[in-house]
């Protein structure tokens, strides 16, 4: 389990526990680790270990949790809690996207399946461009014993398979699935806006939604996206074929972890989306 604020900016708690009773809830996991307060009969968390949820100046503030990279529509008390889970709770401005349905942060989840007691579900890479980081990326995932069978972009097959897709965002943006239309809809703070003969700009906004970074060229993001026919749906895509490229290399613990979604600019480190507000006297 681990807990953060600010779209996993800060980490404030983290707990492991190999071996949860059968009881075993996310809320009284959280109780053992931290001090908290609840509210609606003791089923959500209004504050832990002092932070609790705010509104001030038009703007709201609370916690959310992820079990396995996706969020959960009930209260914690509801979510029961098994061997392999990864709980992930943040607290953030929710002000401009009341809902992130999916992120990437728990990595290797939602394709490690760990705690499946039932079966696990295929996972599927759509391969729309060149191969490499189509391999890249199935190659990742073995390396956390996720068998992934790579496909052809478009493939009809298992609804219930989970679904990456990889390729430049000018192939992939058909997928039904693939809607990155600004976080009030999508709940990822990354949009592909058009450049003109077929290409497209990335471009990345803060936590209030204000578009901050912009990339034509060379640029990848990795992103989780919300499948009303099924499970969520990773996006690792990019502004061309180099940009994809950057993208599949980002699949890993050290660059996703605690993380709603990742760019890879044309240069420098990944940055974090929703990307931090520059401070004075920085550019943009």
């Amino acid at each position: 389990m681990t807990v953060t604020r600010d779209y996993g900016a800060k980490t404030l708690v983290e707990a492991t526990d190999g071996d949860p009773p059968e009881s075993e809830t996310v809320i009284r996991l959280l109780d053992r680790e931290a001090e908290i307060t609840t509210r609606y009969g003791g089923g959500f968390v209004q504050s832990i270990d002092g932070l609790a949820g705010t509104q001030s100046g038009g703007r709201r503030d609370d916690w959310f949790f992820y079990v396995n990279g996706v969020e959960s529509s009930v209260g914690g008390a509801d979510v029961r809690v098994r061997g392999g889970d990864r709980i992930w709770w943040d607290y953030r401005d929710w002000t401009d996207a009341m809902r992130v349905p999916a992120v990437v942060g728990s990595w290797p989840e939602p394709f490690a399946q760990a705690s499946a007691v039932d079966g696990r579900l295929p996972v599927r890479v759509e391969c729309a461009g060149a191969k490499p980081p189509c391999q890249t990326t199935a190659r990742r995932l073995a390396e956390e014993r996720v068998s992934a069978g790579v496909v052809p972009f478009g493939r009809h097959g298992d609804q219930h398979a989970l679904r990456v897709l990889v390729g430049p965002w000018r192939r992939i943006r058909r997928d039904p699935a693939a809607r990155l239309e600004g976080p009030a809809a999508s709940g990822v703070f990354a949009t592909f806006k058009p450049g003109g003969h077929g290409r497209f700009e990335l471009v990345l906004a803060d936590s209030q939604a204000e578009p901050r970074r912009g990339f034509r060229d060379r640029a990848g993001l990795v992103a989780a996206v919300d499948d009303e026919e099924g499970p969520p749906t990773w996006l690792v895509t990019g502004t061309d074929a180099a940009g994809v490229r950057k993208a599949s290399a980002m699949l890993d613990q050290h660059h996703l972890r605690d993380r709603y979604a990742v760019a890879a600019p044309p240069e420098g480190p990944p940055l974090s989306v929703p990307v931090s507000v520059p401070s004075r006297g920085e550019g943009p």
